[in-house]
């Protein structure tokens, strides 16, 4: 059967459907790893017979029968006729077994659980509660259908046999850090491909906000309270989500922050994202995500890259590292530090970091770009050329080896 994509149906109706349907299947047969794969099976027949055929009046009791069946299929030990009888039995009832909120909160959590990779539980996410097929989660990631089949397999296995739901306050505080960091490594991925010939993956951006207003929506209503590290995680997404339109020119090149059209930024997604920063700013001990994402409320707040207030992002970055200490927040903020305070201290601070930093962060591709552009800034054309080279060199992503040899040689030309 050939798969299709569950996006070209109306308001993206299958992928909120998939994890409360996930989700009731689980529970109904126990066993997660085989109810995922049913699942995912009713969703493809959906794909084929609904355009056709028009959405069923009840959606979400057609899938979950459907799974059922794929279910009781795979397991039959009886005759054919009883396994559809079976299975009809086990068919939607009247009423509904849980909120659909909490169902898809339960997935979601059990998907990014503690116990798997970050790798594994973003494309187990993606499959059981984005509803997307490995064929499309493999072309998202450039990598063969096999291998991410294979990579799904293994997430499954590694949690298999464990419930889903919550046991208790503290079992719910220890798994939200888990999903918040794969929710944000799903949106890094989308912003910034780790490989390939473009920059973003706009697809992986929305559906890592999608995911987040739906943690955020469900874990409120299980607490009765909204979650501040939450809102700072979806108005990060949101404010970087913003300028996306003006990162790109028209030739495919990549377009740096401070020379971006701002017109072009996106004002809803700027608006929601920086009230978002307000509600939660100063209702408790600020986290990574809220800090990040005033930071971006900052740029995004600037009607011209002139009028960033520096001095502010400077100051975040160092609340920043008391919160989150890492050789990467220090690298960022030694950006701000070359703009606020000019690029000799940046510079310094960079050298700093480099002296006291694990082995073999000096090779982090970022590291010479950041050299390059502090360097720039300081005059010294030719030693920033050199690192742009570097930088270009080290590059995975193939719009930004581009850009940034692009540096290079502009500036080379420049000292001609």
């Amino acid at each position: 059967m050939t798969e299709a994509t569950a996006y070209d149906l109306p308001d993206d109706l299958l992928r909120d459907l998939t994890p409360q349907v996930v989700a009731v299947v689980t529970r109904r047969s126990g066993d997660f790893y085989a109810a995922e794969d049913a699942v995912q099976e009713a969703l493809v027949e959906a794909v084929r017979t609904w355009p056709e055929r028009g959405v069923p009046e009840q959606p979400r009791g057609w899938l979950i029968t459907t799974a059922m069946r794929r279910l009781v299929d795979a397991k039959r030990s009886e005759s054919r006729r009883r396994d559809r009888e079976h299975a009809d039995h086990l068919a939607e009832p009247e009423g509904r077994e849980t909120s659909v909120v909490d169902d898809s909160l339960d997935v979601l959590l059990l998907c990014c659980h503690p116990s798997l990779t970050p790798a594994s539980a973003v494309a187990l996410t993606l499959r059981a509660v984005g509803g997307l097929t490995t064929r499309e989660i493999a072309s998202a990631y450039l990598v063969p259908e096999k291998t991410m089949a294979q990579r799904i397999s293994r997430a499954k296995s590694t949690i298999k046999g464990r419930s889903l739901g919550i046991d208790g306050s503290a079992d719910l505080a220890a798994r939200i850090p888990a999903m918040m960091k794969v929710l944000y490594l799903l949106f890094n991925e989308g912003y910034v491909a780790t490989e390939g010939d473009h920059l973003q993956r706009v697809d992986l951006c929305a559906e890592a906000i999608r995911l987040t207003r739906l943690a955020r929506t469900a874990l409120a209503r299980m607490t009765g309270t909204a979650h501040g590290e939450l809102g700072g995680l979806l108005a990060l997404m949101l404010l970087l989500d913003a300028r996306r339109p003006a990162r790109i020119d028209a030739h495919g090149a990549v377009v740096p922050l401070a020379d971006q059209d701002r017109s072009l930024w996106r004002d809803e997604a700027t608006r929601e994202g920086v009230a978002l920063v307000d509600a939660v700013i100063g209702t408790g001990r600020p986290g990574t995500y809220q800090i990040q994402a005033a930071i971006a409320a900052l740029h995004n707040r600037a009607p011209t890259a002139e009028e960033t207030d520096w001095l502010q992002i400077t100051a975040l970055y160092g609340l920043l590292e008391k919160v989150a200490p890492g050789p990467i927040v220090t690298l960022n903020k030694a950006v701000a530090v070359g703009y606020a305070d000019g690029p000799g201290p940046a510079l310094a601070l960079l050298d700093e970091l480099l002296r006291g930093s694990p082995a073999g962060f000096a090779d982090h591709p970022r590291v010479p770009a950041v050299r390059a552009h502090l360097l720039e800034l300081a005059g010294d054309l030719d030693g920033a050329a050199a690192a742009y080279e570097v930088a270009s060199a080290r590059a995975t992503n193939l719009a930004e080896r581009r850009f940034l040899m692009s540096k290079a040689a502009a500036l080379r030309d420049a000292r001609l």
